[in-house]
């Protein structure tokens, strides 16, 4: 018999997720915002990277000492508080973009305070979830999170853009709405709060979370194995290039190659919400893994824009499945004293290997061709595979979620 699951029994966790969807959702149309009017103020491709690169620095400076805060707060509180962060940031922008005074440097200056605020919501979100429902059905709720998640993706950028037309001012409005109402949802949820005894900041309390992790064969492994597998699998980076000179489906067709993996992860974390992993949860993360592989050489390879849409569709679907499995069972196999720091570690490791990832893509794809970089990807994330089921054996031969 299935563990049933109703969002009405767990009201707490209902209201997280919901304010966890609105920030997301203001999260991206800002990010479509600023990009633009960036793009407007300078014309300058060179600017448009620096806001990633100012928000992905302080996210990765902060994640320690963000994990540290996170076993050591109310992560209700650092998460309604970052997201008011952001809200500064949208009412900043709004003001400087109705008064005239917006500026390259100022949007820099945002784009450092939104990573402050990325850095401390991110490992807080993770390390939170899991006391807001029983372990039994924390796949499943997992799941749920993603499936809001991805559809704020999805969403927010498209409503960010069409909004934009109205003027930046517009998108800035309607963030700030979201992020209230974001902040307001997350700060009324209820759990048991157990207060950790105080203890000094030290580089040993900082880098607790990285040597448990490094105890821990089945934590390891799964925060490794995904690092691996996107590091060299990702193929986001290239398709531009493959857009125009391989399917030659133009700006248009992009937009659906782009939009093909998130819609498989979408449905697929609705999948896992109504039918969790109940047995051999091991075997299916490397399965998906695996297949992740292979369909990002199927993808590498391909000159049919149908199939090419097809195999990043399965592409975000299993990569979906091995997210839910491994972030499950880092946050069980993990007491929730050091659910922060093991969270902040965590992040680290999904953005370093999201930003290294594209990089390995481009240096790669100047080496090899755009061809040669995926499928090589590829079958190194095939490699990774095999190698972490012979070092891993415990997370291999996993089988319940819940036995940690």
């Amino acid at each position: 018999m299935p563990v049933s699951f109703s969002l009405a029994s767990y009201p707490s966790f209902l209201r997280f997720w919901a304010g966890r969807v609105a920030g997301t959702m203001a999260n991206q149309m800002l990010m479509v915002a600023v990009g633009w009017q960036m793009y407007d103020l300078t014309h300058s491709a060179w600017n448009l990277g620096l806001v990633g690169l100012f928000q992905f620095v302080p996210a990765l400076a902060l994640a320690l000492v963000a994990g540290h805060v996170a076993d050591r707060h109310d992560r209700r509180h650092i998460v309604s508080m970052a997201l008011t962060l952001q809200l500064a940031a949208a009412l900043l922008l709004l003001l400087s973009t109705h008064e005239h005074w917006i500026s390259r440097d100022l949007i820099l200056g945002v784009s450092l305070l939104l990573g402050v605020a990325r850095s401390f919501q991110m490992t807080a979100t993770q390390a939170l979830t899991p006391l807001l429902v029983p372990s039994a059905i924390l796949a499943r709720a997992m799941a749920l999170s993603s499936s809001g998640n991805q559809a704020a993706i999805i969403g927010g950028p498209a409503l960010g853009g069409f909004l934009y037309a109205a003027g930046a001012s517009v998108v800035y409005v309607v963030c700030a709405a979201l992020l209230v109402l974001g902040a307001s949802l997350v700060w009324s949820v209820r759990y048991d709060h157990k207060p950790a005894p105080r203890a000094p900041v030290t580089m040993d309390t900082l880098l607790a979370g990285v040597r448990f992790i490094r105890a821990k064969p089945v934590v390891l492994g799964a925060i490794s194995l995904d690092l691996f597998a996107v590091l060299l699998g990702g193929a986001v980076a290239l398709l531009p290039i493959y857009a125009r000179d391989i399917l030659h489906v133009g700006p248009e067709g992009l937009g659906l190659l782009r939009g093909a993996p998130a819609m498989g992860a979408l449905l697929m974390s609705l999948v896992l919400a109504r039918w969790t992993i109940r047995s051999r949860a091991g075997a299916i993360l490397f399965s998906c893994v695996a297949i992740f592989g292979l369909t990002t050489i199927v993808f590498g390879v391909s000159t049919s824009f149908l199939l090419s849409m097809v195999a990043l569709f399965i592409n975000g679907a299993v990569d979906m499945v091995s997210v839910v499995v491994r972030q499950t069972l880092v946050q069980l196999d993990t007491p929730d004293e050091m659910r922060g720091r093991v969270s902040a570690v965590n992040s680290i490791f999904i953005g370093a290997s999201n930003q290294l990832g594209e990089f390995e893509s481009g240096a790669t794809a100047a080496l090899f061709g755009p061809v040669g970089a995926v499928v090589v990807g590829g079958v190194g994330t095939l490699l990774v595979v095999g190698l972490w089921m012979r070092w891993f054996p415990e997370l291999r031969n996993r089988r319940s979620l819940t036995e940690a």
